[in-house]
């Protein structure tokens, strides 16, 4: 055997390596070297924003179905959101301008029972007028009282609750880490100042009530003078959603308000808050069905399916499968509290023409459509509330064929500790209040 030095023995080891390395399989070679390339010469692929976007925005609301047939008038007081019915917001934004004086028409499906097209108006704008005068500046008060916040479904209050904010603070870092809610990410649809060229529905033209038989299922064409014919269909996922309707409420052993809904089916989760006095006037309550702290006002409207599923993992939003939600005992004070509640849908996104598969082919979008869903419902939760009173949403309350006034002069009309108003008043004047409506 011949001796080999150890010197050039580790010479000849090192070129057997190199040997072996270079006679790898051409594929498996090939496939290192587009692993290692890959991240240099990766492509993506160039997108042109749609001419023409168009928003649909979809609600069915329950609105304050409790104790409106048994106070006659009542309902002429309530905001336009907590009237019950079906609604929908048009908008159409585009990037164009019009070549005349701006028009567009929504052609809708027979089944919305509102004739065969809406029409989508530019809204005018009105010219500032020269010399108006400055606006006075009045003194500023700072608002007195609290607000308490609790959070959490049961029937007892939880440690460490509730949250008290003084008004006096509410500038402060302390008020605005106890006033914190979750950021959501939720894109801004058409609007006037967005887009070169808006239309909208309703409008001064048209504000026809949505029929309650209404239905959006079948084919949907937009045709504008500022944007490309726009054409999608809707189907029964996407159609309105079922209206809320909450069993009777009722108040459990421990004194808690046990609510409970019949599941909606189009529904992907659910959240609820409440409002009323603490223990004086100057005290707001806020509560809110998430298990972790939350003041809940910037969840009470459409959120995109993303942004629910994330607040569900994150114990904010209930899954679509819960039913049923007790407001702690003890956390209201007051005969009048308000509790609001919204279903959140699926959302139907149309991008025309499609996204090309060769990712090297620029996308030109000629249009967007999203249609957003919601349904939404109000109860109240008064202290004189047993099994017998109905609750439900939308549904009728047999009254004994008196008024308010007449049930006041028997005795027999709930307490109000807000002089002059009664529970359903005192409900409407703290969320007006509390959120400027």
């Amino acid at each position: 055997m011949k001796h080999i030095p150890i010197r050039n023995r580790h010479r000849a080891a090192s070129s057997a390596v190199i040997l072996r390395r270079a006679t790898l399989p051409l594929g498996l070679a090939g496939a290192a070297l587009t692993a290692l390339a890959s991240p240099v010469f990766a492509q993506t692929q160039q997108v042109k924003p749609p001419i023409a976007v168009y928003w649909m925005n979809v609600e069915t609301s329950a609105g304050m179905g409790i104790a409106m047939p048994a106070m006659p008038g009542m309902a002429g007081m309530l905001p336009a959101n907590m009237q019950g019915g079906k609604r929908m917001k048009l908008d159409l934004g585009s990037s164009q301008s019009s070549g005349g004086a701006p028009r567009a028409d929504h052609t809708i499906p027979a089944g919305l029972s509102m004739g065969s097209s809406l029409p989508l108006l530019t809204p005018q704008t009105e010219r500032a007028q020269a010399g108006r005068p400055e606006r006075e500046e009045g003194t500023f008060e700072p608002p007195k009282g609290r607000m308490l916040i609790y959070w959490g479904c049961g029937e007892t209050i939880r440690a460490g609750q509730p949250v008290v904010i003084d008004f006096a603070k509410l500038g402060s870092a302390e008020g605005g880490r106890a006033m914190r809610s979750r950021n959501v990410t939720r894109p801004s649809g058409p609007a006037a100042g967005r887009s070169r060229t808006y239309g909208e529905w309703p409008n001064r033209e048209n504000s026809t009530a949505v029929p309650q038989r209404a239905s959006l299922q079948g084919e949907h064409i937009v045709v504008g003078s500022y944007s490309p014919e726009i054409k999608f269909s809707v189907d029964d996922r996407h159609d309105f959603m079922a209206p809320v309707a909450f069993d009777p409420v009722r108040k459990t052993g421990a004194g808690a308000f046990q609510v409970k809904w019949q599941s909606i089916p189009t529904a992907i989760g659910y959240f609820a808050t409440a409002a009323g006095q603490g223990e004086n006037q100057n005290d707001h309550v806020m509560w809110s069905s998430s298990e972790v702290q939350e003041m809940g006002h910037a969840l009470m409207d459409y959120l995109p399916p993303a942004e629910v599923q994330r607040l569900i993992k994150e114990r904010v939003v209930m899954t679509p499968q819960t039913t049923e939600c007790a407001v702690p005992s003890g956390i209201f004070k007051g005969e009048a509290s308000m509790f609001n509640f919204i279903a959140y849908g699926d959302e139907l996104n149309v991008v025309h023409p499609p996204r090309p598969k060769d990712p090297k082919q620029v996308w030109i979008q000629e249009y967007a459509v999203k249609l957003r869903l919601k349904s939404t419902g109000m109860a109240m939760l008064g202290e004189d509330m047993g099994g017998g009173g109905r609750s439900r949403a939308g549904a009728g309350s047999r009254g004994d064929g008196g008024s308010q006034q007449q049930a006041e002069d028997r005795g027999t009309a709930p307490k109000s500790p807000i002089p002059g108003g009664s529970p359903v008043e005192q409900g409407i004047n703290v969320l007006r209040g509390i959120f400027g409506r």
